[in-house]
C-alpha cells in the first residue's frame, strides 16, 4: 500500500475541491437563484449525484492516508476504515454491499467496448425527442421550423443504441428507430461511439464510490461536460444565445463535423472506460486476496 503523508493527502483533497468547483459553483448559484442552464444543469439533474459528493476526493484502491489523529474527512465516511494510524477505503465492505451492481457495471462497460461502434447516428436522438410534439424538453427555440425539424427525422434512419435516450423519444419517433430498445436489453446494446454512453462513464464512476480515485472521477465528469456540449450543439435547439455553436447535422458539413468530434470523444472515453474496468478488476483481486 502507498501511504500519503498528511501534507500530501490534504493537497490532493484541496486540489480536487478546487477543480470540482470550476463546474459546481455556477450550478449552485443558479439553483439558489431559481434558474437553470439548459445544457450544463443536465449533468447535475439527470444524474442523481449530489454536488457535495462530487467535491469528495477519494484516494482509490491501495492508497492509504497517514491519519494518526483521524483528522481526514475520510475517517468518518462510510466504506473507509482506520487501522494503525492509516485511513483507507474498505474495499471488502464496499464489494459486500455492492457486488451485483459492480458486476453489472463491468458487464455494461465490457460490452460497450466489444460491440460494433456506430459513427452514423449523427445525434438524431435529440431530434427524435421533439418529433411531432408541441412540448420540447428544453426551454430553447428550435433552429428550424417544426415542419423542417420533423422532415429531418423522417429523412434519416434513427440508429440510437442508448435506452435512456430512446425512452424519451416521442411516441411517433420510437417506431422509427432501427432497433427496439428495452431495459432488459440495455446491457447488451451499448457501444463506444454513443455520446450518452460516454457521458454515463461519470455515472458508473460515481457508483463505484471509494474505489475510484478522485482524479478519474473528475476526468469522467469533464468528458461528460464536453460530450454534452456536442449533444446540444448538434440538437434541433438553437443554443447560440448561450454562447454555443451549431453543428447542422442535417447537412453533409454538419455530419462531418459531428463525426469528427464524436470520434475524439469516443477515444477519450475508451481511455477512461479502461481505467474504470481496471479499477474494478483490482477491487475483485484485492477482495480475493
Amino acid at each position: 500500500m502507498n501511504i500519503l503523508t498528511e501534507t500530501e493527502w490534504r493537497a490532493h483533497n484541496n486540489n480536487h475541491i478546487t477543480r470540482a468547483r470550476r463546474y459546481t459553483d455556477d450550478h449552485l448559484a443558479r439553483r439558489k437563484a431559481g434558474t437553470t442552464h439548459p445544457i450544463f444543469d443536465f449533468l447535475f439533474e439527470y444524474y442523481p449525484i449530489r454536488v457535495s459528493h462530487l467535491h469528495r476526493w477519494h484516494p482509490g484502491i491501495g492508497i492509504g492516508l497517514a491519519d494518526p489523529q483521524r483528522t481526514s474527512p475520510h475517517s468518518a465516511w462510510r466504506y473507509y476504515y482506520h487501522h494503525n494510524g492509516v485511513t483507507t477505503a474498505d474495499v471488502s465492505a464496499f464489494l459486500a454491499a455492492h457486488k451485483p451492481a459492480i458486476t453489472q457495471i463491468r458487464t455494461i462497460l465490457t460490452n460497450t467496448t466489444a460491440n460494433p461502434t456506430r459513427f452514423d447516428c449523427f445525434g438524431l436522438h435529440e431530434w427524435a425527442m421533439v418529433y411531432r410534439t408541441d412540448h420540447p424538453r428544453h426551454n430553447l427555440p428550435l433552429r428550424l421550423t417544426p415542419a423542417e425539424t420533423n422532415q429531418v427525422v423522417e429523412q434519416h434512419t434513427i440508429k440510437c443504441t442508448h435506452f435512456d435516450a430512446y425512452r424519451f423519444f416521442t411516441p411517433g419517433a420510437q417506431p422509427l428507430n432501427l432497433t427496439v430498445l428495452t431495459r432488459e436489453n440495455r446491457e447488451h446494446g451499448e457501444q463506444r461511439g454513443c455520446l450518452h454512453a460516454t457521458m454515463d462513464l461519470y455515472k458508473w464512476a460515481a457508483k463505484l464510490g471509494p474505489l475510484i480515485p478522485g482524479d478519474l472521477w473528475l476526468d469522467t465528469f469533464e468528458l461528460a461536460w464536453q460530450a454534452r456540449i456536442l449533444d446540444m450543439e448538434a440538437s434541433p435547439y438553437d443554443c447560440r444565445s448561450l454562447g454555443f455553436g451549431v453543428v447542422p447535422i442535417e447537412t453533409p458539413e454538419g455530419k462531418h463535423e459531428y463525426v469528427h468530434r464524436q470520434r475524439l470523444l469516443a477515444h477519450a472515453g475508451d481511455l477512461l472506460r479502461h481505467r474504470i474496468l481496471t479499477t474494478i478488476e483490482q477491487a475483485f483481486a484485492f477482495n480475493y486476496n
